[in-house]
């Protein structure tokens, strides 16, 4: 070899730049063909429940946008933290999402810590928010009580009588009933179901005497006398549903409102994290889309990732005061 030959062959730094160019032409590539498969959105509870409806509409901007179907995967169970955890484990290449919601990102984390195998602060790539979800208080037709302040008085008379579903221990509606019971002094008796549905089926059919779940499946059922919506957690009145009062105009300072987002597994690329919280952001101010989720009972929102990230980390700080405030702890649950 000569020595104008050794002085051609590469340096270190310049193999590090080269390995480098190639990694991030790799990325450019990959960004350029994504999608170029159908997506999944895993949602955390069951099939016709208002995330999977929410989920459902965010797919439907994607596909539109994207020219790819997306493919809804209910994953229902352990308060919804079973599909947060199948997400959190998948492979972060854009092909599976997750309908994040509050029950799956922070009160469950928050009430159950190191029992859940992911860490929410950690383990997903945040997109951005759908929705906020104002959970709704309702009784059962049958029960003698047409107001939250008659309710609370009842329940003062048949101390631990009155039953309390919701969709599962840990869930933001639990949270919510637990909070009332803090609040005002009541006594209520949790009943747990795996998911809404079953919670909402009861309640109709007047096993159990309360519920708090999302709006979504109560106004047909309210509208219709099968159900009585006392009240909801959003802090005003929603502009679909102004007759609906709030639970805070009789229990000053209840405050009862999720929200639903799209997260990925962490590790995701930045531009695809960008390109889908842009097709977002522009569809959901869609009046049509918008419309449809206010007759659901639901708030459109937006938010850029960063934005998300940080309610989640803002928000598992209340709820951890709340649990503690409540004296909620996960050995004296039912």
């Amino acid at each position: 070899m000569t020595y104008a030959s050794v002085l051609s062959l590469p340096t270190k730094p310049s193999l590090i730049a080269l390995s480098l160019l190639c990694l991030s032409t790799m990325a450019r590539m990959a960004f350029a063909a994504y999608p170029d498969k159908p997506i999944r959105i895993i949602v955390p509870y069951p099939a016709g429940s208002a995330p999977d409806f929410t989920a459902r509409e965010v797919g439907q901007l994607y596909t539109k946008a994207l020219s790819q179907p997306i493919v809804i995967d209910t994953r229902p169970g352990a308060a919804a933290t079973l599909g947060h955890a199948i997400a959190a484990k998948s492979n972060p290449d854009g092909y599976t999402l997750l309908l994040a919601t509050t029950g799956g990102m922070v009160s469950g984390p928050a009430l159950l810590g190191h029992k859940i195998p992911y860490d929410a602060s950690k383990d997903f790539a945040p997109i951005g928010l759908a929705t906020y979800v104002p959970y709704g208080l309702a009784v059962t037709s049958g029960l003698p009580a047409l107001s939250i302040k008659e309710l609370i008085t009842l329940a003062k008379t048949v101390p631990g009588k009155l039953n309390v579903a919701s969709p599962g221990v840990g869930t933001p509606n639990h949270l919510g009933a637990a909070q009332l019971m803090t609040m005002t002094g009541i006594e209520l008796t949790h009943v747990p179901y795996k998911g809404g549905s079953l919670a909402l089926n009861d309640l109709i059919a007047g096993n159990v005497q309360i519920l708090v779940t999302a709006l979504m499946q109560l106004i047909p059922l309210h509208q219709t006398g099968r159900v009585r919506i006392l009240g909801i957690g959003h802090q005003s009145r929603l502009k679909a549903y102004p007759d609906i009062p709030t639970i805070a105009e009789t229990v000053p300072g209840y405050y009862n409102t999720g929200w639903w987002g799209i997260v990925a597994p962490a590790g995701l690329e930045p531009a695809i994290v960008r390109k889908l919280n842009t097709i977002m952001q522009e569809g959901l101010v869609n009046p049509e889309v918008v419309k449809r989720f206010e007759k659901n009972g639901l708030e459109v929102t937006r938010s850029t990732a960063p934005a998300m990230q940080a309610l989640i980390t803002s928000d598992l700080q209340l709820w951890k005061k709340l649990i503690k405030e409540a004296k909620i702890s996960v050995d004296v649950l039912p």
